[in-house]
């Protein structure tokens, strides 16, 4: 302590200057936090390139199995008609 300076005066400044170590530490720890919340939100979502395409191939795959499936449907079709042609003629 200084003996020159009063004794209010020094603790004023020792406050002082705690206030601000504390302020300067809560700005530098928010900004790390954002930072980290900034780096997880973009590992959680998905890119939007990424997005799109997985729905072009979701929906050129569902179009593909419906055409296969009408496509087998209608070889059924065609078989039964064959069927009831062969039985009609006997």
């Amino acid at each position: 302590m200084d003996d020159e300076k009063p004794v209010l005066e020094q603790t004023t400044d020792a406050m002082s200057s705690a206030a601000e170590a504390t302020k300067e530490a809560a700005k530098t720890a928010v900004k790390k936090v954002r930072k980290a919340a900034k780096r997880v939100a973009k590992k959680v979502t998905p890119k939007k390139k990424a997005a799109k395409k997985a729905k072009k191939a979701a929906k050129k795959s569902t179009a593909k199995k419906s055409a296969k499936k009408s496509a087998k449907k209608a070889v059924k079709k065609v078989a039964k008609k064959k069927k009831k042609a062969k039985k009609s003629k006997r």
